[in-house]
């Protein structure tokens, strides 16, 4: 079968170490299914692994991905939940979580096995394609806002880096949800996109909002992480999920203490998580943002799409 792999390592140019090759279709093996892939999606995270972050030479060649929707044997159309283990669901039951494309095979291929207990319907009411973006970015900006931020209609959230998965994410879903959503971005056509999408505000990083928020949503890291600090209110909340543009210094540790703030991490979601976010999704009439579509055979389009950061919302790949 056809896959994205990782077949060396590219710190300073990840996309040299992609290869698009053919490689051996999974075999089933009790309490896993295999999933003829009909869309997968692109994160951050399939950049990463090809510099090299989280994989071990003896690990390679490694397939790409950790999002996917399609179809099953015996025909029934599923969503891949792409963390794997912590529970025991067809891995041993002390094994430490980790994410498909880390330990076992990832999602950028003609076909991928996944524990069964790691697959969730897919609605009727969603294409192949929008599923597929789901289970990364959507479900880690669902999890920032409802579940680390706990935030309720009417409440105020500053979305750092609009355009990227998750920060669009979490614009269409806050916005869906009542939330009063200011987004960021450098890019002035990126700041009406978000407006578009439901932002009540856009402003160019670093920019002085007119009120406090009750909570930020960080995933950029050293470039905006001052501005988060200063702009949520006293006893608000932080939610970090990454750090693109790098770890942040100084951490501002003087504010966070003073005003009393809670920093939040996440990574991705739990099951529970991700089908509660394809109800809503299913039942709100809320759809993934699409940037774009490309062949599994020209997935490096679509990579140095993501790496050169030109894109607004997801970039879905069709075996």
């Amino acid at each position: 079968m056809l896959a994205a792999t990782v077949a060396r390592f590219a710190p300073d140019a990840p996309l040299d170490a992609l290869e698009v090759t053919d490689r051996p279709a999974p075999e089933a093996r009790d309490h896993w299914t295999v999933v003829d892939v009909r869309a997968a999606s692109l994160n951050h995270h399939d950049l990463w692994s090809l510099r090299g972050v989280g994989l071990g030479e003896d690990q390679l060649p490694m397939t790409l991905g950790t999002d996917a929707a399609g179809v099953t044997a015996d025909g029934t159309e599923v969503v891949v939940h792409g963390v794997i283990g912590a529970d025991g669901h067809g891995v041993g039951p002390r094994e430490r979580r980790s994410l498909l494309s880390e330990k076992y095979p990832g999602t950028l291929a003609e076909q991928v096995a996944v524990p069964t207990a790691n697959l969730l319907p897919k609605p009727p009411e969603l294409s192949f394609a929008e599923a597929a973006c789901l289970p990364t970015a959507w479900l880690t900006a669902y999890r920032m806002l409802f579940r680390a931020a706990d935030l309720r209609p009417g409440d105020r959230v500053l979305v750092q880096g609009a355009g990227g998965g998750v920060a669009t994410a979490a614009v269409v879903l806050g916005a869906a949800a009542g939330l009063d959503v200011t987004a960021t971005s450098r890019d002035a056509a990126k700041r009406a996109r978000a407006l578009e999408l439901g932002a009540s505000a856009a402003v160019a990083p670093g920019e002085r909002l007119p009120h406090k928020v009750d909570a930020v949503l960080e995933s950029v890291g050293q470039a905006t992480w001052g501005h988060s600090v200063r702009s949520v209110r006293p006893g608000g909340t932080v939610v970090v999920c990454g750090a693109t543009s790098g770890d942040a210094s100084p951490a501002e540790l003087t504010r966070v203490f003073f005003t009393e703030l809670r920093v939040q991490g996440v990574t991705m979601g739990s099951r529970e998580d991700l089908a509660a976010l394809l109800h809503f999704c299913a039942t709100a009439g809320v759809r993934p943002v699409i940037d774009s579509e490309v062949a599994l055979a020209d997935v490096a389009t679509g990579l140095a799409r993501l790496a050169a950061g030109e894109q607004t919302g997801k970039i879905v790949v069709l075996p």
